[in-house]
């Protein structure tokens, strides 16, 4: 775990909100849960994707029992009907529900951003936290153009106090951006042991 960009999360304001955000990745993380039991107590949050990942729901259920017992936020990436079983929160992808279902009353709501569009339609569907993506280079997809801080924080303006930071995220990489970053994700940072 880069302890930089987790003291940095830590140094953030207390709130509702955790400033930490582990993201799931079938490939680059298959057993996320060292990883999720490896965060702060209480202060961080989970976003389970796995997609098309078989047992993605057992794994799920493993990993909501989890976050209940540390006090983690959980948000499940593309499946409101998972999340509610699961008891979790809803991580949306640009902005756009994955099916019919909403998520239930008070639960917690992210959301991914590539463009100002999708920014504000995140906003509009009352993300709390939108991950503008990938900020720097990153092993999730290699070769794909990075936003960098400068576009990075002309697209935070699209979500105004709720703008997080993904890709490329460490300690170093997180203090290029403006103050305007709430919070942060990241799998390879906070993925294993430093």
């Amino acid at each position: 775990m880069d302890r930089g960009l987790r003291r940095w999360a830590l140094t953030r304001r207390r709130g509702v909100v955790p400033a930490l955000w582990l993201f799931t990745d079938a490939v680059r993380l298959a057993d996320p849960l060292a990883a999720a039991a490896s965060l702060p107590r209480g202060r961080a949050g989970v976003v389970f994707r796995h997609d098309g990942a078989p047992g993605r729901a057992a794994l799920g259920g493993a990993l909501a029992r989890l976050c209940r017992a540390r006090r983690l936020m959980l948000v499940v990436a593309g499946d409101a009907r998972l999340a509610a079983a699961l008891g979790a929160g809803v991580h949306l992808r640009d902005g756009r529900w994955p099916d019919a279902a909403r998520t239930r009353r008070g639960a917690m709501l992210t959301s991914s951003a590539h463009d100002a569009q999708a920014a504000r339609r995140a906003v509009r569907a009352g993300a709390r936290l939108v991950f503008l993506s990938p900020v720097f280079a990153t092993a999730s997809h290699p070769g794909a153009p990075a936003l960098g801080p400068l576009r990075w924080a002309a697209l935070a303006r699209h979500a105004p106090g709720r703008a997080a930071a993904l890709g490329g995220m460490t300690d170093r990489s997180v203090r290029r951006l403006a103050r305007a970053c709430r919070a942060v994700g990241a799998i390879g940072a906070l993925a294993g042991p430093r």
